[in-house]
């Protein structure tokens, strides 16, 4: 286990320990996840912000491994092996649709697609786990935003990637399925994600991860 990805929080910590021998490499996705977060919540000017996921992008798509030295989180996963990361665009234009003009879908598209193939570690992905990152993306966000209105935009949008029956999940992608399944039942439901994991949602967790759904 790497420092940078010791202080994640309780849910991609859980799921990550579903990813058997990529669960080191799991725990950077979410730790870089985190980072993106943080990075947008504290952007106040656009630009500013822009610049500083490009840095990012140029970082971690840099094949020589020299930009973005020293940066712990970049070296641990050019330690791990887990550069290059798919998705990693589409990533970062999701988090981009949060500064400034608000952007949902956007943001669903690209934060919950971009991440869910980082996780799933393929270049190629079936549609439907796009929209399963998606969904789960707009739940996530519901439970982190301080504007309710919005945050019920989202979960209302969440619906529209969730319709049309289920997913057929394969046992490589199961903490993906564990976080979509989490998701799901408080989107059909209407209920915003909570702040932090309730035992109502640990629960349910541990029965995703035993029975699938």
């Amino acid at each position: 286990m790497h420092a940078v990805s010791d202080d994640l929080a309780p849910l991609p910590s859980l799921l990550s320990a579903y990813a058997g021998p990529g669960a080191a490499r799991h725990r950077l996705v979410w730790a870089l996840d985190a980072r993106f977060a943080r990075l947008v919540a504290t952007t106040s000017e656009p630009i500013i912000g822009q610049m500083r996921l490009a840095w990012w992008n140029d970082a971690l798509t840099d094949e020589n491994g020299v930009k973005g030295q020293g940066e712990p989180l970049i070296d641990a996963m050019r330690q791990l092996g887990a550069l290059p990361l798919h998705g990693l665009a589409q990533w970062l234009d999701g988090w981009e649709a949060l500064i400034g003009e608000l952007d949902l879908s956007g943001y669903a598209e690209g934060r919950g697609s971009g991440l869910f193939r980082a996780l799933a570690g393929q270049k190629d992905i079936p549609p439907w786990l796009d929209r399963a990152g998606a969904a789960w993306a707009l739940w996530d966000l519901s439970g982190h935003h301080a504007d309710p209105d919005i945050a019920g935009k989202a979960i209302d949008l969440a619906r529209t990637y969730i319709s049309g029956g289920s997913f057929p999940w394969t046992k490589q992608w199961r903490p993906l399925q564990i976080a979509y399944h989490l998701a799901r039942h408080d989107i059909e439901k209407g209920r915003r994600a909570p702040a932090g994991l309730t035992p109502a949602h640990y629960w349910r967790l541990v029965r995703i991860g035993l029975f699938g759904r």
